[in-house]
């Protein structure tokens, strides 16, 4: 299967919403078009925030989709760091390279920018998801912690 991967358009984010609302992502819980696109405009303001689709060759269908960030620092001698968020390949579309398509693209992206590592992480119950991340060369490393901003620290 052919895709190619482009900056996501203001029509692409109806595809893109249907892609989040899959099991395992956002289960159908997904922003309006137009509380979206609100947002969506926001990742302007950012230096370099950008929205990947992911468009089958054939029938120009958006079929996957992912978000880079490329973060400058201050530490690492200034060298800036390249996360890649909201990876999602539409499940008719899987197992046909689509996801090695995007994370390849990902990692030319944060090449192009100067990164010195691409990391990205994912649900600790999508064991299929990690073997795949693994099979492209992906090493886990360290942890990663969060808290919900409506609890209180301890």
């Amino acid at each position: 299967m052919t895709v190619t991967i482009r900056e996501a358009r203001d029509a692409d984010l109806p595809a893109v919403l249907a892609l989040y609302a899959q099991p395992g992502m956002d289960d159908g819980q997904v922003l309006t078009p137009d509380e979206a696109r609100a947002i969506w405009q926001q990742f302007a303001r950012y230096p370099s925030y950008c929205l990947f689709v992911a468009e089958d060759g054939a029938g120009g269908e958006i079929v996957a989709t992912y978000a880079l960030l490329v973060m400058h620092n201050l530490a690492h001698r200034g060298t800036p760091s390249a996360i890649a968020e909201d990876v999602v390949v539409s499940p008719t579309h899987q197992g046909r390279g689509i996801g090695r398509v995007l994370m390849a693209h990902a990692l030319a992206q944060a090449r192009e920018a100067g990164c010195y590592k691409l990391a990205l992480s994912s649900n600790a119950k999508r064991e299929s998801a990690h073997a795949f991340y693994r099979s492209l060369g992906f090493q886990q490393h360290g942890l990663s912690f969060l808290i919900e901003t409506s609890q209180e620290l301890s």
